[in-house]
């Protein structure tokens, strides 16, 4: 096959490229798959193990000489990354750069994934964190920076750390200092993509970063605000991101349906996608009949959890049909949480129903995380003077994230929030919402809070300590 011939969504392995050279690459692995743009595999040329970045579309020839120049500047700045072993602009309009492959390397996003529940800042997370601001600071101090700058770029072998996606990579003046305006406005990229808790730890983290690139005097308070200005363009563009094709999701969207899927688990996800009522009458029902219908599924080597939103009668659906279905709303708000680091089911799929674009029922996929919740996981300590200080921090902790977020859920009762995996998980997301206004968030905070509470009784020694110790909102805010 051709390079300029691959057009499937991901292409059956093992695959023979032949390119214009006569050379043949033989791909035996996609690592990430754009459909029609941009392929990226692991296979042999030549008789190595490459990592093969494949470019077709009227996007490739841009694209490819970002990639090109971003890998020499890496190289060209010594900058520890993979080298690039051959490249060639093709004459049908597709590309390609091999590159070494880093092998028995993973990425520090991988890494993270497995302390990130942690207390912030517990040593694991120290240890991510610190390497991966040491290698911002070195290409900063060689006067580059990514622009698409996360820990997923950074891969370790070892001790070795790898600077990896060139196509991000940009310089000011090579092999000098960056500047402190792209310095600060670059970190702030970085830690704009950590949970907001991180914020209270900046002068911490930012000693990694000084230790290596201490050229400039790093104004706390300027990197904080362009933190949050980073913070809401990413959750603002990865909910577009989450109702559109693109590489993080597969979507199909016309006048009589939508589906959108997380492109990771779409595989594993469509015998359930493709018959979902069967999937729900075999999976264990927990509700059934009236708006909703909820069921725990097994799909492969995942439990999910699915939940239908039906249109009970013909009045139902004329109050639903104009607006975004309960569904779509839940799909949403369950990535803005996943975003901004509150810990939520991962969303992996929604279908909605449609009828010349008139909504109907819909459907929402979610991962499984576990079946007690708050009420049961508390139960024993209703009448009890002992403290459950494990349930209570993680109490204290989801609320003060909504808190800094400015985040109400509009149903928190306790059926509503999951212990798993020693944290407090929000499900039903249907009527939550982010506000701008401080008076308003105030307000559904508040009824929050007491409705929360009004699961135990007002007597008990559990409500009193809860009431004492979950964080409070002043009665009223003057402040818009």
């Amino acid at each position: 096959m051709k390079l300029s011939e691959l057009t499937q969504r991901k292409p059956p392995l093992p695959l023979n490229l032949e390119l214009e050279n006569g050379q043949v690459i033989v791909i035996e692995q996609w690592l990430r798959v754009l459909p029609e743009q941009r392929y990226v595999g692991k296979g042999q040329w030549q008789g190595r193990t490459v990592l093969a970045k494949l470019l077709i579309g009227h996007k490739a020839a841009r694209q490819y000489q970002r990639e090109l120049l971003g890998a020499q500047l890496l190289s060209e700045q010594q900058i520890t990354s993979a080298e690039l072993l051959d490249c060639q602009q093709q004459n049908d309009g597709s590309a390609y750069l091999l590159f070494e492959f880093v092998d028995q390397a993973q990425s520090l996003a991988v890494v993270w994934q497995e302390c990130q529940s942690d207390k912030p800042l517990s040593e694991r997370q120290t240890a991510v964190l610190g390497a991966a601001l040491g290698a911002v600071a070195q290409m900063h101090l060689r006067g580059l920076w990514q622009s698409d700058l996360h820990l997923d770029n950074l891969l370790q072998q070892g001790k070795r750390l790898y600077v990896v996606d060139g196509g991000g990579v940009h310089n000011e003046h090579a092999g000098q200092p960056l500047s402190q305006e792209k310095v600060i406005a670059n970190l702030a990229v970085f830690f704009a993509q950590l949970p907001s808790a991180f914020d209270a730890h900046l002068e911490e983290l930012l000693v990694h970063y000084l230790l290596v690139n201490g050229q400039h005097a790093l104004r706390l308070e300027s990197l904080q605000q362009h933190i949050l200005s980073v913070r809401t363009w990413r959750v603002k563009d990865y909910l577009k991101k989450a109702g559109r094709e693109c590489s993080l999701f597969s979507a199909r969207v016309h006048l009589f349906g939508l589906r959108v899927v997380w492109r990771a688990a779409q595989d594993e996800l469509e015998p359930v996608l493709s018959n979902p009522d069967a999937a729900i009458a075999a999976g264990h029902l927990y509700k059934t009949g009236g708006a909703a219908t909820v069921a725990r599924i097994e799909c492969g080597q995942r439990t999910l959890v699915v939940k239908r939103y039906n249109i009970k009668n013909l009045i139902h659906w004329l109050k639903r049909f104009w607006r975004p279905s309960r569904a779509w709303h839940s799909w949403r708000e369950g990535h803005r949480l996943s975003v901004l680091g509150i810990a939520t089911p991962q969303p992996l799929a929604i279908i909605e129903n449609r009828w010349c674009g008139l909504r109907g029922s819909a459907l929402l996929i979610s991962e499984y995380c576990g079946e007690q919740d708050i009420i049961h996981r508390l139960a024993s300590y209703q009448d009890s003077d002992a403290v459950p200080e494990a349930e209570i921090n993680a109490l204290t902790e989801l609320l003060n994230a909504l808190i800094r977020e400015k985040i109400s859920h509009g149903d928190l009762k306790g059926h509503n929030i999951l212990w798993h995996q020693q944290r407090c998980y929000l499900i039903d997301l249907d009527a939550m919402q982010q506000h701008r206004s401080v008076r308003r968030f105030t307000r559904a905070y508040q009824k929050d809070r007491s409705r929360l509470l009004r699961n135990w009784p007002q007597q008990s020694p559990l409500y009193k300590l809860l009431d004492q110790r979950l964080p409070q909102l002043p009665a009223s805010c003057t402040e818009d």
